[in-house]
């Protein structure tokens, strides 16, 4: 045997042995109320905080985005800057004026099959739709993906839910409806959540989500930063409202990510990560 073809051969058995393994490579999942742009915000204008932002979310390197308050112009800078993703979504108007619950993904490792969107109310179908007593209209953005190696199909889902103390009820209900939309589109497939969800753990919408889906935070075996995710600006957060829920994975890591530039902060919320191994089929 010659020299060339043993290295074929060890070079085979490599790529055998690591191609598993490549497969199955964990995603990493991030969500993030990005703040809309407001130039009432001064130092944390969006104009003053997008390059900061942009350098954070490069740093992290999540396959998958839930953003939240999310406007066209933000999107397309951040697609722009960052290279290698897209986003899609509608905004809660049903066009691409407004917030949108966009959706980013890494195109090298993900592959978008099909995506949509409906409005938590009585009536989901319909663009702009309110109920329940809430002040604008609130949505779900989904997209079904593909992992490019291992060929691997999973559901995310991300929304933001109401924001005042008396929305609780609407909270609730709205967190019941994304579970019935789960079940009806994702089947047996994995699933990913993300959103701001304007209540903390202990309330009725985090234990009807709960009972069907794992909290990452909580789950996870390994985490860093502080829990909590709303700091105004302040760089001191008080409450953790941003979480990210996931079924038919195993989480191994959870991140809060509280990265500035002096005052300059990326949003009013602190982004969070998690790392989500493939549970075995």
């Amino acid at each position: 045997m010659t020299i060339t073809m043993r290295i074929g051969l060890v070079l085979a058995a490599l790529l055998m042995a690591n191609g598993p393994a490549m497969a199955q490579a964990p995603l990493r999942v991030m969500s993030f109320n990005i703040r809309l742009p407001m130039a009432s915000d001064g130092a944390n204008a969006w104009d003053n905080r997008r390059e900061v932002t942009a350098a954070m979310l490069a740093r992290a390197a999540p396959d998958l985005i839930g953003a939240q308050e999310l406007h066209k112009v933000q999107g397309n800078f951040l697609v722009a800057r960052l290279k290698g993703y897209a986003w899609f979504g509608r905004d809660r108007r049903g066009g691409h004026a407004d917030e949108h619950m966009g959706i980013f993904y890494r195109t090298d490792r993900l592959k978008l099959i099909r995506s949509g969107d409906f409005w938590l109310s009585d009536t989901p179908e319909v663009p702009g739709s309110i109920s329940w007593g809430n002040l604008y209209p609130r949505m779900a953005t989904w997209g079904l993906f593909e992992t490019r190696a291992g060929g691997r199909r999973f559901y995310a889902f991300n929304t933001h839910l109401p924001y005042r103390a008396e929305d609780e009820a609407a909270r609730e209900r709205a967190a019941a409806l994304i579970l019935e939309r789960i079940a009806a589109m994702a089947g047996g497939l994995p699933v990913v959540l993300t959103g701001d969800f304007n209540t903390t753990p202990g309330s009725g919408a985090y234990r009807k989500l709960s009972a069907g889906l794992r909290d990452a935070w909580t789950r996870a075996p390994t985490r860093e930063g502080p829990a909590e995710t709303f700091h105004n600006f302040t760089g001191t957060a008080d409450k953790r409202i941003d979480w990210i829920f996931a079924r038919g994975f195993v989480v191994k890591r959870a991140q809060t990510i509280t990265d500035h530039q002096g005052v300059v902060q990326t949003s009013d919320h602190f982004p969070v990560m998690a790392e989500l191994g493939w549970a075995k089929r």
